[in-house]
């Protein structure tokens, strides 16, 4: 499995000849928006007005909560209820792709209700807000990871080259996890893990991907 970071909270997740996207984003954010071809895509914030009017033939584009199974690949999605107001709605997706559990928690601004917490399980690697406002704080992201403790960390929507929105910076989120005095190591192009790779992890590890 190769994971691939766009800005924001899209990356890519290559899985062989099979992939998938998370939350594909326009030029407006500034950065350059992915130019290929997804298998399946996931998006975890969603207009009400897009979900009313979905296409029902998109069938490889899951946009919000319930239970999927695309091209073998298990996908289960939970509305976070106190952060879908009447206008939109957020979904949080589990995923099991080469024996490995990857948790999506997308434009989250706040821990979710336990429920969500539950139905997400024991994630293996999990992509997590790490700028701060308007998403969740790093002392609260810094609690979710804890419950979790999961294998690896990858963090989402901090601060990049070209993104026009403010954003934190990622060295902040180090530091709240970290602390001060623990090193992490420097931010890759991509991710490349295994299965049997994960076993190997004794303690939660943070991969910091470049653009």
């Amino acid at each position: 499995m190769v994971i691939t970071f766009y800005g924001e909270g899209c990356f890519k997740i290559q899985s062989g000849e099979f992939s998938v996207l998370i939350d594909p984003f326009d030029a407006q954010t500034g950065l350059m928006p992915p130019r290929f071809k997804a298998d399946l895509i996931l998006k975890t914030i969603t207009p009400i007005s897009s979900f009313e009017k979905k296409d029902s033939s998109l069938a490889l584009e899951i946009i919000g909560p319930g239970e999927y199974n695309i091209n073998g690949t298990d996908v289960s999605g939970f509305q976070l209820i106190k952060e879908s107001p009447k206008s939109f709605f957020k979904t949080a997706y589990s995923l099991k792709l080469e024996n490995i559990n990857l948790c999506f928690l997308g434009h989250i601004s706040e821990i979710p209700e336990p429920t969500v917490l539950e139905h997400l399980g024991e994630p293996d690697i999990i992509f997590i807000p790490a700028g701060g406002a308007p998403f969740v704080d790093l002392k609260s992201a810094v609690k979710i990871i804890k419950q979790f403790q999961p294998k690896i960390v990858i963090p989402s929507f901090f601060k990049v080259p070209s993104l026009k929105r403010k954003a934190g910076d990622i060295k902040d989120f180090l530091q709240e996890l970290n602390g001060a005095k623990e090193k992490t190591g420097e931010a890759v192009e991509k991710l490349t893990i295994k299965r049997k790779n994960l076993a190997e992890i004794k303690k939660t590890q943070i991969a910091v991907l470049k653009i």
